[in-house]
């Protein structure tokens, strides 16, 4: 017996296919929503959201946490027990610039598994989407959410001088922008955080993503003027301030993000910016997914996350 419920990318394609017939809006709003699917790796209906049912034991679960009057300015905040002076990690989601949740499984369970009880507090964050905000106004909301949560670590027993930013897809983009140049974040309100995980970006040079074949929606998320282009793209607003950067790439990916990570990692090396690049052979989707999960993928990121403090290398010791 055929299952009832469809994901997500079949029903659009199923829908795509019965309206192939006439051409339009909807057929092209429907093949963007599937390339979006496609190409971020998006949950779908199946997978969970991470709810208190699922977290370790004695973790405590802030949810919906308001760092701005909109509905989608709010954060979830996941706290190990007894925590005081706590380092902490704040996660982005992806979604193609209009989709996905901080409360997505992928974005959250097997971090929240992995680091909380090594005494991490977990922050995941929802920021303001197309159409409401393009990818430039949403790096404000991601900075934002950032300073809020730096004001309120103390309260949650959390240091927030010991802050490592992450982000998946989209977010990855919005971070690793945050990341090139802080000086738009420190504007907002941020203040200096350790280093940055950019988890399979593949916006780091945009103009070069916008002068070649792409989805539509990056049309939607960059627009049209070639000045926002640079100012939306790591590679081109990047400075000698900048935060140390991972940027983890996907090699299965047919957009080849890993070179665009190279070429980001170089430039920031001469700048004398500390980055380091990590291809891994996983889909973009399992590049989220699998990061909190034992193996040499995990162990490589908190590499990273350990060089930039020696308190957090002790933690994974």
């Amino acid at each position: 017996m055929i299952p009832i419920r469809l994901t997500n990318s079949l029903l659009v394609l199923f829908m795509l296919v019965a309206c192939q017939a006439s051409a339009g809006p909807l057929r092209d709003k429907l093949a963007e929503q599937l390339a979006a699917h496609q190409e971020e790796g998006v949950a779908e209906n199946g997978d969970a959201e991470a709810g208190a049912a699922s977290l370790p034991a004695g973790v405590k679960l802030l949810r919906d946490v308001a760092y701005g009057s909109e509905a989608l300015q709010s954060v979830d905040v996941y706290i190990p027990p007894q925590a005081r002076n706590a380092p902490m990690i704040v996660m982005v989601h992806g979604g193609a610039w209009f989709l996905g949740d901080k409360k997505s499984s992928t974005v959250v369970e097997n971090k929240v598994a992995r680091w909380v009880p090594k005494g991490f507090i977990f922050v995941s964050v929802n920021y303001r989407m197309l159409p409401a905000l393009d990818a430039l106004g949403q790096s404000k909301d991601v900075a934002r959410a950032l300073a809020f949560v730096q004001a309120q670590a103390a309260a949650w027993g959390g240091d927030a001088s010991r802050l490592i930013l992450m982000g998946h897809s989209a977010g990855a983009h919005l971070v690793s922008l945050l990341a090139a140049n802080p000086a738009q974040a420190y504007e907002l309100g941020v203040k200096l955080w350790l280093g940055t995980v950019s988890l399979d970006s593949a916006a780091l040079d945009v103009v070069k993503v916008m002068g070649s074949s792409h989805p539509r929606f990056y049309d939607r998320a960059f627009g049209r003027d070639q000045a926002n282009w640079k100012l939306a793209s790591p590679a081109h607003v990047l400075t000698n301030k900048a935060t140390p950067l991972l940027a983890v790439c996907s090699i299965q990916r047919k957009d080849h993000p890993c070179i665009q990570a190279g070429e980001y990692v170089k430039k920031a090396s001469e700048l004398g910016v500390k980055a380091e690049m990590l291809e891994q052979n996983l889909s973009h989707k399992d590049i989220n997914k699998n990061l909190g999960l034992s193996g040499a993928y995990t162990d490589a990121v908190e590499k990273f996350m350990g060089s930039l403090d020696p308190s957090i290398k002790a933690v994974f010791r």
